[in-house]
């Protein structure tokens, strides 16, 4: 008999924050920081917000792109991934209301498997239909590029 998998379930974090900048986040069984840098009254104890943000772009990416090539049969083997985003500081500084922060973003995938650049095309495909945080950049008006290629 198959278990069936939920569709929709409740994701939970919380934090600790002893300062202005410095979030101690649970979740899970997992805790880390969240924290601005040092010049900007931080204690640089771990990744901005925004930083966090394109981390989770790039870490849902790995994540999806590699079930979508198991399921697809494609050997991608491992990922290297770069992120380079435009960002508009207006709103974190108070600046002014902004609509759109992460204003474009350009995501590198490298992949050393032995899957071909069609392939990869296929692979990419898929992963743009199915990985969430991708989704959310794009709903928000994030203009994204994901450029796949082989090592």
């Amino acid at each position: 008999m198959a278990i069936k998998m939920k569709t929709m379930v409740q994701l939970k974090a919380k934090a600790e924050c002893p300062s202005h900048s410095l979030s101690n986040i649970e979740i899970r069984d997992l805790q880390f920081a969240i924290d601005e840098p040092t010049e900007r009254g931080g204690s640089n104890l771990g990744p901005t917000p925004t930083d966090t943000a394109l981390s989770a772009l790039i870490g849902c990416t790995n994540v999806i792109g590699h079930k979508c090539a198991k399921k697809l049969g494609v050997d991608i083997g491992h990922l290297n991934i770069d992120i380079t985003c435009d960002f508009d500081r207006r709103g974190v500084t108070l600046t002014e209301e902004i609509e759109v922060p992460f204003v474009a973003l350009t995501q590198t995938v490298i992949a050393n498997g032995a899957a071909s650049v069609e392939e990869l095309q296929t692979v990419a495909r898929e992963v743009e239909k199915y990985c969430p945080l991708s989704k959310l950049f794009v709903a928000a008006g994030t203009e994204v590029e994901t450029i796949w290629t082989k090592a």
